[in-house]
């Protein structure tokens, strides 16, 4: 089914993260390296299923803000890709995981490792990531940028234990749904950007303003991912439209028109998401009710006004290449919806 609904255009047609790329390229190389290092193992199994993600063609963006909120700050030295390297160990940790417990079977359009090596095999090797994650972050030795990405790892746990726990509950608020979020998305991005300017021994100030750069930046990131899987096309998903859908998830779309929907039509909610009746044809009125009240365009509205805040954020700082780099960043989360 290629039911796809279109979402309105964005006024920055142009936005892009290759500026960041540019930038980060030389960084990015030595983390790349690092990454085929560090998922190296004796066990067989480990590099294969951990390669077949890492290689599986995601941007990276989480690993190229840690090296771009250090360089800000004028950073010299190695610790920069040793962090940018553990949080891409966290985020592949965390898709592993995912996976399993979503019982998802494509992962940017490619079969997910739990498809091809089993469930038990997923679960491991993330926790293998996960250790030599840790294993980096101590190499750093900055106690300051353990604590972050250490408190950001438990964060993420509670965040998809609390996912769980509203997991086709129609009953789940806006305020339920955002405190997902920013557990499972917007805390790794906070980590990310913020372990930057603890490494370049940065004041307060701009630790802060990196850390809610990346939180906020986050939350537009995750809303517009969800607007996404009702409004967007399969091709660009690396998964089939409404597959959030399909597993029950209550995202915010959902929310919004099961809120604002009659009784009847909140009737149809809980049987398809509580019942688990996520047929084609279920699918495609879900699809027509969420146009009707508006839950696409307010899903990404929500989007811009986290993204604004990114903006407001970094606002105070030098005017730089990284900065001008890290604020495209924020304009193409949100244009993704075009």
């Amino acid at each position: 089914m290629g039911v796809v609904i279109p979402l309105e255009e964005s006024k920055n047609k142009q936005a892009s993260i290759k500026p960041l790329m540019d930038l980060t390229k030389p960084g990015m190389e030595r983390v790349n390296q690092l990454i085929l290092s560090k998922a190296g193992s004796n066990v067989q199994m480990i590099p294969e299923v951990a390669n077949h993600l890492i290689s599986s063609g995601g941007k990276r963006l989480r690993p190229m803000l840690t090296l771009a909120s250090a360089a800000m700050f004028g950073y010299e030295g190695n610790s920069d890709v040793k962090l940018a390297t553990s949080v891409e160990f966290l985020h592949t940790a965390t898709l592993l995981h995912d996976d399993v417990v979503d019982e998802s079977d494509l992962r940017r359009g490619k079969s997910t490792a739990r498809m091809i090596w089993g469930n038990q095999a997923s679960v491991l090797v993330g926790d293998f990531l996960l250790g030599q994650a840790f294993r980096m972050m101590v190499d750093v030795g900055s106690l300051d940028a353990l604590d972050v990405l250490s408190t950001a790892a438990s964060v993420i746990a509670e965040g998809e234990v609390l996912q769980l726990s509203v997991a086709k509950n129609m009953e789940t608020t806006e305020d339920d749904y955002l405190s997902v979020i920013r557990a499972k998305t917007a805390a790794l991005f906070a980590a990310a950007a913020e372990v930057g300017p603890i490494i370049a021994e940065a004041d307060k100030a701009g630790r802060n303003a990196l850390k809610s750069y990346g939180m906020n930046l986050g939350l537009a990131f995750q809303l517009v991912d969800d607007a996404l899987d009702y409004g967007g096309k399969s091709a660009d998903l690396g998964k089939n439209v409404g597959d959030d859908f399909r597993e029950g998830k209550i995202t915010l779309p959902v929310i919004l028109a099961y809120r604002r929907g009659t009784q009847a039509e909140r009737a149809f909610w809980r049987e398809a998401i509580e019942g688990g009746q996520s047929d084609d044809a279920h699918l495609e009125k879900a699809l027509g009710l969420i146009t009707k009240y508006g839950g696409l365009t307010d899903t990404v509205a929500r989007a811009l006004h986290y993204g604004t805040i990114a903006s407001d954020a970094l606002a105070p700082l030098p005017d730089t290449e990284w900065k001008s780099a890290l604020m495209d960043v924020i304009d193409f989360c949100v244009a993704r919806v075009n």
